[in-house]
């Protein structure tokens, strides 16, 4: 059996790592609101860019181009082409796209929480993954097991964990 001062060592590790994890779980938190609303327009507003592309170009052309996913073309005529995300005029070669986003702030914190491991960012992600797996872990043993109070977290941890797999499993 494990310590008083085992249990009292985690529980300082915990606290520090929380502190430490406070930012980044606020961040993680507002993103994550944030990407619950992405098929809605909740806190974007319209960002207009013109683009400069060779003239003559068809729809089927332009779209590789514009590196826009979902782009469509509504569409197209001798003069132009219609998007979904604008307009490109063939006599110029200038496309107007206006497309919604979140402001620049908003925008780089869905960006962390979406990263990939092709994403500079993705290392920041696995280490908050572990420290999280790390609150998981420690939670458990900055309590002695013989205390009531360890005994009542199991079994809140495990109401916790049933809630979570009933809603994944109805949920979706």
């Amino acid at each position: 059996m494990a310590s008083p001062k085992f249990h009292m060592a985690f529980r300082k590790y915990h606290r520090w790592l929380g502190f430490f994890l406070a930012g980044i779980m606020g961040v993680y938190a507002v993103s994550g609101i944030l990407l619950i609303f992405r098929p809605t327009d909740i806190l974007k507003y319209e960002q207009t860019q013109t683009r400069q592309y060779d003239a003559n170009l068809s729809g089927v052309e332009l779209l590789p181009l514009l590196k826009m996913r979902g782009s469509k073309v509504t569409s197209e005529n001798a003069d132009k082409v219609v998007l979904n995300y604008g307009e490109y005029d063939k006599d110029t070669g200038l496309a107007v796209i206006t497309k919604k986003d979140y402001p620049i702030v908003l925008s780089k914190m869905v960006k962390l929480h979406k990263a990939t491991n092709n994403s500079p960012l993705f290392w920041l992600n696995i280490s908050f993954g572990l420290g999280l797996l790390f609150f998981v872990i420690s939670a458990f043993l900055m309590f002695i097991p013989k205390l009531p109070m360890y005994r009542n977290g199991l079994k809140i941890a495990g109401i916790g964990t049933v809630v979570t797999v009933l809603t994944v499993i109805f949920g979706s």
